[in-house]
């Protein structure tokens, strides 16, 4: 019987993939994954347990992107939560959740919108479960954030990008031939 566990030292390359095999290929993934910043803020307990108001919810997230070398990139997700009600802010979360992500081969297009669409959606579970974390032990029962369709959101960005430098295009003056 052959042991399945054992490959040859020199594969031989597949001739689709060039003369190195699959190390010119386009590839991304993650290295790690953190909780760069967490703040949690209880401003009013313990009279804030008392309310009966239901609080209103304010949720801003911002994603940011930036290369520390070597063909890897930190991705930030920021995300704040607010619960403000009439006597005042329940709580206020804070979170910075990170990704180094490693990247080789890919189109500067493929890569921007892997940094900012894809790795935010697939670091997105994590920051909601320290959101969760964060909100429970405030006090509060745990805040599940609703799903967040980045792909979407990144390409609203980038059309409504174009529409921007379209107009300032447009608004112009030709130069004199």
């Amino acid at each position: 019987m052959a042991d399945e566990g054992n490959m040859p030292a020199n594969p031989v390359p597949n001739p689709a993939e060039g003369a190195n095999g699959a190390d010119n290929q386009p590839s991304a993934g993650f290295i790690t994954q953190y909780v760069k910043d967490l703040s949690v803020e209880n401003p009013k307990a313990p009279e804030s347990f008392q309310w009966t108001d239901q609080p209103q919810l304010d949720v801003q997230f911002n994603i940011a992107a930036r290369d520390v070398g070597d063909g890897v990139h930190e991705v930030e997700l920021k995300i704040v939560c607010t619960a403000n009600a009439q006597a005042g802010a329940a709580y206020i979360i804070e979170l910075a959740y990170c990704g180094l992500v490693g990247m080789r081969n890919m189109a500067e297009d493929q890569a921007h919108m892997f940094l900012y669409s894809e790795a935010p959606r697939m670091l997105f579970p994590f920051a909601r479960r320290v959101v969760a974390d964060a909100v429970h032990d405030a006090g509060f029962p745990p805040l599940m954030l609703d799903p967040i369709d980045f792909q979407g959101l990144y390409f609203q960005q980038l059309a409504a990008k174009r529409a921007r430098e379209a107009e300032e295009g447009a608004g112009t003056p030709a130069a004199d031939a």
